[in-house]
């Protein structure tokens, strides 16, 4: 498809700049990458072709990359890209579909996309074509320019893992090239449109972290970014799906995986942008991360103990003993020296190393705060029980 059909669809070329500057903003490029992007996407007709493979999977990750909107993912760049097979978005079925798979299997060059995991207990669990989905993923690897792993079940096998087939990621199958991971349940759009173009721009496959992660996406903690961090450190834990004081409140005592998720979410939201899981009331399920789903499971109960990077233990039943009014000291003791210790995580400590005389007056200062707000929330209460205040 040609640049010029791109244009008589609507699409302007001031979206398709704004597109490719944006996919330039989230790989953390200077402005100066955004022409080379314009002109990798405007002459990718030319560049190698596209195969997405989707093995076990509930196509939630191609729902998210082909509902993208403003301007439209699928409508600028499945297109341009010559996206050769899909089961899900392609016109043909059958033998027409299976042969255009092997046609371009056969021309090599081309873009790998893997969605869904792999089984490894029997191959039956995952046939498509009449064939094991792992032969297939096998075999179109062996051609493949690069290959990208888009969700969790591809990356690292995600809910499937979980269950009797056992299943893995792509990484664990193709043994001989690198494989980029775009983790998450489903995978998000705009990691998979920047990877694509930075590809096309550069020839070279981003920087990655030690799971294959690019780190633009996957470099920093979502507890170190997230929107409700404030009343992490003041001690406001949400207990109380009803409680209309609570709605803003850390979600850590209600399953909330932030503190161990290496993720994106909190600066670029969903939908283009117009919310994503803990803006919405939902902890965040850790779904970019290699434990998700088993390692995390069930998702809205609190993990017994956080072990953050750089910070001290964080135990869930400890603040659950606090917010309940066991005990206030508990909090200082325990909560506020993980706080003190996280403003100062660039320090790498060991959980049993003592704070600093600096971190213990900052844990003090949290620790006196905090006990503040509970003195509150028992006095509101209290109120509550005498039919006072609402």
């Amino acid at each position: 498809m040609s640049i010029e059909k791109i244009w008589a669809k609507g699409v302007t070329r001031r979206d398709f700049i704004k597109l490719c500057s944006a996919a330039a903003a989230a790989l953390g490029l200077s402005e100066t990458m955004v022409p080379k992007f314009v002109s990798a996407a405007e002459k990718a007709a030319k560049k190698p072709p596209v195969i997405w493979l989707e093995g076990q999977d509930c196509a939630g990750c191609t729902e998210s990359f082909a509902s993208n909107l403003n301007p439209g993912t699928a409508e600028i760049l499945l297109d341009t890209i010559s996206l050769r097979y899909h089961e899900t978005l392609m016109a043909g079925t059958g033998d027409v579909a299976e042969h255009a798979l092997e046609q371009t299997m056969e021309e090599g060059n081309y873009i790998l996309v893997v969605e869904g995991s792999i089984p490894t207990v029997d191959d039956r669990f995952c046939v498509i074509g009449g064939k094991p989905f792992r032969e297939t993923l096998l075999k179109t690897a062996e051609k493949a320019a690069a290959i990208i792993a888009f969700g969790t079940c591809s990356a690292y096998g995600g809910i499937n893992a979980a269950a009797p087939t056992k299943s893995v990621g792509v990484q664990s199958i193709v043994k001989d090239k690198p494989v980029i991971n775009l983790p998450g349940c489903p995978g998000k759009p705009s990691r998979l449109v920047a990877t694509l173009l930075y590809y096309l721009s550069t020839g070279n496959l981003p920087q990655m972290d030690k799971y294959n992660r690019p780190l633009a996406f996957y470099g920093k903690l979502h507890h170190d970014n997230c929107p409700r961090r404030g009343h992490f450190e003041a001690g406001h834990f949400l207990t109380d799906w009803n409680d209309p004081k609570q709605v803003d409140w850390c979600l850590l005592l209600v399953g909330c995986k932030g503190p161990k998720t290496y993720t994106d979410c909190p600066q670029v939201w969903w939908n283009d942008g117009a919310s994503y899981c803990v803006n919405a009331g939902s902890p965040c399920s850790g779904c970019t991360q290699p434990e998700y789903y088993a390692g995390f499971a069930p998702l809205y109960v609190k993990q017994e103990n956080f072990m953050m990077p750089g910070v001290a233990g964080i135990n869930a039943d400890t603040v659950g003993k606090v917010l309940g009014g066991a005990t206030a000291v508990g909090l200082g003791a325990h909560l506020a020296g993980s706080v003190a210790a996280g403003r100062l995580s660039k320090n790498k400590r060991s959980h049993n190393e003592p704070l600093t005389l600096k971190e213990e007056k900052e844990a003090v200062s949290v620790k006196n705060k905090s006990a503040n707000n509970q003195r509150e929330i028992a006095k509101d209460h209290t109120l509550k029980g005498k039919g006072g205040r609402d």
